[in-house]
């Protein structure tokens, strides 16, 4: 006797698609919106010792890597960063521009120049970054190289504060620390990005969109902070 196979209808598969798109969508989503809520309230500056300048290699290197996770704006941006290399080609530069570039800003803090409004800047970057990710056609990767490059000045810049007045050792570590961390969230985010895109066949890029829009989201209550104090 002959028997039929069953195949599954295509109207199910493509319920089935949907129904993971929306799952993976929400779930980074949620994510994201927790790891935010979470971390505290922005600043231009965050101090991993309570305000104290780190005295020897071990503070230093622990608050390095504290700065960028427990300042949210920081974090934010640098997750928005990751995602966006995920989806551009190139993308990586995106991240490193900015790593880079933040070690240039804190050096601007340590030799005691100023930048104009750090704590609006800030802010603000995550609030673009955040919407160029949810953009179903975002910038080109140059333009977001040159972007991510300007706000790493401001984010260093910020994350000077913490370190002014330290001994070489400790200032040496700081920077180690928050430079390593920072590329550590990018890859982590860019390699997400990846995996979250390989998983969904119909506009792949939908996913990070809606993570996108959840770091916009906390870009425009940080920045609202900032103006309003």
């Amino acid at each position: 006797m002959k028997t039929t196979k069953l195949q599954p209808s295509k109207k199910w598969l493509n319920f089935s698609a949907i129904t993971s798109r929306k799952a993976l969508a929400k779930t980074i989503a949620l994510v994201l919106g927790i790891s935010l809520l979470l971390t505290g309230t922005p600043a231009a500056a965050h101090h991993p010792f309570g305000g104290e300048t780190p005295s020897n290699f071990f503070e230093g290197l622990l608050s390095g890597f504290g700065h960028p996770i427990i300042g949210p704006d920081h974090f934010a941006f640098v997750v928005a960063v990751g995602l966006l290399a995920a989806i551009k080609e190139r993308g990586i530069f995106i991240p490193i521009a900015f790593v880079l570039t933040a070690l240039a800003g804190t050096g601007i803090h340590l030799m005691s120049l100023d930048l104009p409004a750090p704590e609006v800047v800030i802010s603000a970057s995550v609030l673009l970054f955040g919407i160029m990710l949810a953009l179903k056609n975002s910038p080109n990767s140059t333009v977001l190289i040159v972007l991510a490059a300007i706000a790493g000045l401001f984010h260093g810049y910020a994350y000077g504060e913490a370190i002014v007045g330290a001994d070489m050792t400790p200032l040496v570590a700081y920077l180690t620390g928050f430079t390593l961390i920072q590329l550590a969230i990018a890859l982590l985010a860019f390699q997400i990005g990846k995996s979250a895109i390989r998983q969904v066949t119909e506009q792949p890029t939908l996913v990070l969109r809606f993570a996108g829009f959840t770091i916009g989201g906390a870009g425009a209550a940080f920045l609202s902070s900032a103006i309003l104090g």
